[in-house]
């Protein structure tokens, strides 16, 4: 499945939800099926910057993919980088480039976000991209 299209099925399974209650709770439960970073990967240097929460990612080139794994000490944030991980987990580096992240604005993620799980949101994505460029100057 490309980004585009876990995007949009993202973006699908968010119109569901009449509010932002529900869509937290749905969150949250993302959260809880996130595949969890191996213990040894929790170190400094796989810790993201610029969240207010202590998140986790860690990234494996698996053939020409980027395999991701995370966690987090918050379950509002558990859910967020869950849903990145589900969008850019199994994809190419250059995929994962060249992809935009409106879908964040379309589920109205970033407004309904503290301004510091904003800030953490927007660190996160930054990370992953930066694992897409380090593994795609590999696969060169």
């Amino acid at each position: 499945m490309t980004i585009k299209e876990i995007q949009e099925e993202i973006v699908d399974e968010f119109s569901m939800f009449d509010d932002w209650m529900q869509r937290y709770e749905y969150m949250i439960d993302l959260g809880k099926s996130l595949p969890l970073i191996d213990e040894q990967y929790k170190t400094d240097d796989n810790i993201i910057k610029g969240c207010q929460s202590k998140v986790w990612v860690h990234a494996d080139l698996e053939g020409d993919t980027l395999t991701f794994t995370a966690d987090s000490d918050a379950i509002i944030t558990k859910g967020i980088i869950a849903i990145l991980i589900r969008v850019y987990s199994g994809q190419h580096p250059k995929d994962i480039l060249e992809a935009d992240t409106s879908f964040i604005d379309e589920i109205g993620l970033k407004e309904h976000l503290s301004p510091t799980r904003a800030n953490g949101l927007v660190s996160m994505i930054k990370q992953i991209k930066m694992y897409a460029i380090a593994y795609q100057t590999q696969l060169k």
